[in-house]
Formats: C-alpha cells, structure tokens, sequence
C-alpha cells in the first residue's frame, strides 16, 4: 500500500474515532455512529487495521492519563459508549504517551499529528466542522470552534480555563472572590465579568475584547507592570516574552462571525485562512505555502461551509484546488500559462 493511500486511511479512521468518542448526549446516535463506522471497517481490511491500531494508541494513551490521575477506568471503554465530559486534568506523562504511539505503525503518526494527545486528552475539546457551548460549573460560557480544546482547573480558589489550542468565545459570570483566567501557551488574561475572544496556536496567542476589560500578561514576563489592560474593542497579540500595544477591534463583527458562523479575514496571508479553513471540513488540507507566499486575503467566509469558502477563494486567487479524495484537498498556485 502505497503512503498516500495508508494516511487517507489513516485520516478516515481517526475522523471516525473522533465523532465516535465525542459525548453528545444522545446513546442512539451513539449507536448509529458505532453500526457504521463497523461497516466501514468491513469494507477493506487495511480499515480494520488501521482502526485497531488508532484504537490501541487511544487506550494506551488513556491508561496513562488515568495514572497519572489515580484512577483506574481504561480510555477504551470511552470508544464504546463514547468519551463522558467531566473535569478530567491533563495528564502529566505526555511524553511517555508519544513514545508508545512513536513505536507503532506510521500511519499513526499521521493520527498524532492531527490528533496530538494534548488535545485528544482535553477536557473538552470540538471536532472538524463541530461548534459547542459548554456552561461551566460557576455558570460561565465558553463556546469553542471547531478544533478546539481547553482544560478545566475549577475549585474554590480558582477559575482557570486552559487554552489548549484554536478559538474561544467566553461569557464569564461574574464572581469578586474568584478571577476568572484563559491561560495559553504564551500568556494569560484575567478578568471578573467579560466577555471576550481568545486564538491560540503554536506561536502566538490573539485576545479580543468584546465587552469590558481583561489583564492581559505575557508567560515569561514576570513583572505586574508589565501586565497590559485590554477594553472592549481592542485586541492584543501575546507571544511568551510581551504582550503587545492594543489594535482596533470591530467588536460587532466579531460578534456576527461567532453568531452566524463566519470568518471575517483582514489582511491576513492566503496560506495562513486556507490552513485555518482546514479545521472547518473533514479530512486533510493540504496548502503549499510557498506557492501562495505573498498573497493577501480581505473577506468574509461561511465557516459551516468550508467547501463553498475555498470556492469563493478559488475565484478571487489565482491558486488551483485539488480534491484527491473526498478526505484528501491540495491547494496550489495555478501553473503558469494556465
């Protein structure tokens, strides 16, 4: 089997594990889900294959969690009746979870690299195409768009929403005794009651203020003066070491674009909306950065329809998409004299 044909393989497995071990409340659907992710593995055997190994990552990786925690009930239990939400913490033996995925067949590294444990181990995480709304225990609201992932640290001293990776919207009820923090991998932003957005990725951590005002402070800087006051209409850019001078913010368009599910883009490299477009749909896109280097996007785009988005870019940009399978899109620059 070639490479390409054992990570398409790979991708629809992990698609299916994913909805299978998202919580929806709804044992039927559960159950739909389960009677046709065993027709697909019935299809070809190179599916059933793929499936068990994914499968055996997921409870490994589970079984270390739940050592971490004291606990003893296995992952795997979770593909059966599908993942209950709950305040679970991270797990502490990350590392130890990739060495075992690191041991087993490549196209488990295509999972990981999709799926890495970080976010398959969230408290609450979203899959491709999939907006939820979870109210916490103290009565907040934290919306997550598709591929997010956050952890939980509630308890009487604290209100602490771990930002794992992608974008949140949160509503934060208000409580005088207990601050209410986003922390990511770059920063941190504290408030009482707001409401305001946060994106985070591998580099850099964006913050918009909706309503209110928030504290926001850079991971590596330790000095309070430092810390920077955002209001309402503002947005800041935190990297570990600063947080950056305040930007306009068209507050109601971003309102509007977390209501009606749309993705306002200001400026912002074609590569860069293309990948983020990417969390949107199932499957793989693919985007040759190079190619597109220099191209710059000012738009509004339907996030509940990434086809129909990359569409719309594809009239407006000179780039050519490549729908290799239903799971696999290549996006390139057209050829030149094409």
């Amino acid at each position: 089997m070639s490479s390409a044909a054992a990570q398409t393989i790979a991708r629809e497995a992990a698609q299916w594990l994913m909805r299978l071990t998202e919580d929806d409340g709804d044992p039927a659907n559960r159950d739909r889900l389960r009677q046709r992710f065993d027709a697909w593995k019935q299809q070809d055997p190179r599916h059933e294959a793929a499936a068990r190994r994914m499968e055996s990552v997921l409870s490994q990786l589970g079984a270390l969690r739940d050592d971490a925690q004291g606990q003893t009930t296995p992952l795997h239990a979770g593909l059966q009746a599908g993942w209950a939400g709950g305040r679970r913490r991270r797990a502490r033996r990350v590392a130890a979870g990739l060495a075992v995925a690191a041991a087993l067949a490549t196209p488990l590294a295509v999972f990981l690299h999709f799926y890495p444990s970080s976010y398959l181990l969230a408290d609450m995480r979203s899959g491709a195409g999939q907006w939820q709304t979870h109210v916490l225990a103290d009565q907040s609201r934290v919306t997550l768009e598709p591929g997010a992932a956050v952890n939980l640290h509630f308890d009487p001293q604290r209100r602490e929403v771990e930002l794992v990776r992608g974008d949140i919207l949160v509503e934060v009820a208000h409580d005088a005794a207990r601050p209410f923090v986003v922390r990511t991998a770059q920063g941190s932003a504290r408030a009482l009651g707001t409401r305001f957005v946060v994106s985070a990725d591998a580099s850099v951590t964006v913050l918009g203020m909706l309503e209110s005002k928030v504290l926001a402070t850079a991971r590596d800087d330790a000095d309070p003066d430092h810390a920077r006051q955002v209001q309402a209409g503002e947005q800041v850019r935190i990297t570990p070491d600063s947080v950056g001078a305040p930007q306009p913010l068209d507050a109601a368009a971003v309102e509007d674009a977390w209501k009606y599910r749309r993705l306002v883009v200001q400026d912002k490299p074609l590569a860069d909306v293309l990948e983020l477009l990417g969390r949107y749909r199932s499957g793989l896109l693919r985007v040759d950065r190079d190619a597109l280097a220099g191209l710059q996007v000012n738009a509004v785009l339907p996030l509940d329809d990434p086809d129909r988005a990359l569409q719309l870019l594809a009239s407006s940009f000179p780039i050519r998409v490549r729908t290799l399978t239903p799971w696999v899109v290549i996006v390139d620059r057209v050829p030149p004299g094409k």
